[in-house]
């Protein structure tokens, strides 16, 4: 849920206008030109006929998630690296995206109910995912804290315990990290306060009101950076694992055609372009597979 070098002030934009409701996003503004890449005839070929028709591919997405998805400071135009590259892998198939504004928790239910074709906002992919839905990997990330600079408050990733911790809700972070962590505590545990969107944890942490923050690698990265020296990195990042765009099951020749997709985009470059320009390029897979994590 990255224009290179947001300034703070437009960093503080950003988080005051990306609490929209659920909605169709501009498609407009950075983001890779999709319009340039080239059709694969094979990929498209999967296509269910359906959505062929329609010409464009229905996907739900948080957008409070720099730098893989989020808000413009228009606060409508949605980009990051996320969105760069599932626009490449729609052209490949000859479609166009419409980005539709979703609260995080509620997408894969969305999916499943054919609200969405996909889901894009930086799922990670676990078994229990795998269970409900159809889970394309595309990228790689681990899990970082950030804390106030200097961390003045001395708080310990590792050992947590006593501090006001700020999470989005419904991320693995969330739901499986902290969980274990807090049991760890026994009778100092720390308090969890969890956001809806990812912006507003990490405004809580740099205003103070919570000691430090949990996230995905890419997205602590990218809140350090914007913060104007507020934040800072806390630990080493761990526990790295596959994102995934979500496809129903009943949707089989869509996830086909995705993973026809960005393996069309890898051979030709367009995989590798998208990641750069965003400076995410690190989290590059080489082996796109439907369910991964077994």
């Amino acid at each position: 849920m990255r224009p290179k070098f947001l300034t703070a002030v437009a960093l503080t934009a950003v988080l005051a206008l990306a609490g929209c409701g659920s909605n169709s996003l501009d498609t407009g503004g950075k983001k890779a030109d999709s319009g340039k890449v080239a059709i694969d005839e094979a990929a498209a070929a999967k296509v269910p006929a359906a959505i062929k028709e329609k010409g464009t591919l229905t996907v739900g997405t948080d957008a409070s998630y720099a730098p893989s998805e989020f808000l413009a400071a228009d606060g409508v135009t949605p980009q990051g690296f996320d969105v760069d590259l599932f626009n490449a892998v729609a052209a490949k198939l000859g479609l166009k995206v419409e980005w539709t504004a979703a609260s995080f928790d509620s997408i894969i239910a969305g999916v499943n109910s054919s609200k969405y074709d996909v889901g894009v906002s930086s799922f990670t992919i676990n078994t229990d995912r795998e269970k409900e839905v159809d889970m394309i990997s595309y990228f790689n990330a681990g899990t970082q804290w950030a804390t106030a600079a200097g961390n003045p408050k001395g708080v310990d990733n590792n050992n947590p315990c006593g501090f006001n911790i700020a999470v989005q809700t419904a991320t693995v972070q969330d739901t499986d990290d902290l969980p274990v962590k807090l049991k760890a505590c026994g009778d100092k545990p720390f308090k969890v306060d969890r956001y809806e969107k990812q912006d507003e944890a990490t405004a809580a942490v740099a205003a103070g009101k919570d000691d430090a923050m949990l996230a995905d690698s890419p997205v602590i990265a990218y809140a350090v950076q914007q913060s104007g020296g507020k934040l800072e990195a806390l630990g080493d990042i761990y526990d790295a694992a596959p994102y995934g765009y979500v496809v129903s099951k009943d949707n089989a020749d869509l996830s086909a055609a995705i993973v026809m997709a960005l393996q069309s985009l890898q051979k030709d470059g367009g995989y590798e372009k998208a990641l750069k320009a965003w400076g995410v390029e690190q989290g590059a897979i080489t082996d796109f597979a439907i369910n991964p994590v077994k």
